[in-house]
């Protein structure tokens, strides 16, 4: 893998996305505005401040999905993934050039809306401020290896759409957002416990109840960029040039 090709294929992505604005307003304003609605319809009640965190790991994840699984696609509808490919442009390279740009992206996003959680709707967490917006980033990373990965296997905008209620829904409901984790009937449970946005959620949580915990949170993010990780590597080796 030739670092200077990740940094030339990640720019070329960068510049697409910035003539794109309805992309735009979708990475930076969506997440926004979902916690903005979250905190009005629970102001003055404890609920935001319990399920606030958690849902700021959990949007980020969703758009960025969404996002890369999409453009990504697109990439390889319009003929560009088969042009590129025919260059001395290996598939890490350019895996790895999506991944740092939607990265930097889900960074930008994540350290946006965790902010505007954080100061303008007055998100309390027990935990430090700056561990729940790296925890942010962390989950939007996710959910861009999820979308790289996916991507592969999807022929139509449509179809990458689908994928959301069968690979992410579940993930929703099995996170401990809902019931906590351990009390689940134990075959959902031991489900969970092979799900990313299981330790996405239980960091976060984390944040919000204990500000000792830091060593766990940090075990939690630890997990949840292996799982970013090994999906990367995986998009690379289902990378198809075009679509069939």
């Amino acid at each position: 893998m030739s670092p200077r090709l990740t940094l030339l294929t990640a720019g070329r992505v960068l510049r697409q996305v910035r003539h794109d604005p309805r992309t735009l307003a979708l990475l930076v304003v969506v997440p926004c505005v979902l916690m903005g609605l979250l905190a009005w319809i629970y102001a003055d009640t404890p609920v935001f401040d319990t399920i606030g965190a958690p849902l700021l790991g959990l949007f980020p994840f969703l758009v960025m999905f969404l996002v890369t699984s999409i453009t990504t696609l697109r990439e390889r509808q319009s003929g560009t993934l088969e042009r590129l490919l025919s260059l001395p442009l290996g598939k890490s390279d350019l895996v790895a050039g999506y991944a740092v740009a939607f990265g930097a992206l889900a960074a930008v996003q994540a350290l946006l809306a965790g902010a505007f959680a954080l100061y303008v709707v007055d998100l309390n967490v027990a935990g430090p401020a700056w561990l729940l917006l790296v925890v942010a980033v962390v989950d939007a990373v996710l959910g861009t290896a999820l979308g790289l990965f996916l991507s592969a296997f999807a022929a139509t905008e449509f179809q990458a759409v689908q994928f959301l209620p069968a690979f992410v829904l579940p993930q929703f409901l099995l996170c401990g957002l809902l019931v906590p984790r351990d009390r689940l009937p134990r075959a959902l449970e031991l489900a969970s416990d092979v799900m990313p946005l299981s330790y996405a959620v239980d960091a976060m949580r984390t944040i919000t109840t204990d500000a000792g915990a830091t060593a766990d949170v940090l075990r939690d993010m630890g997990v949840v960029l292996l799982f970013a990780v090994a999906l990367i590597a995986a998009g690379s080796a289902t990378l198809r040039r075009r679509t069939a």
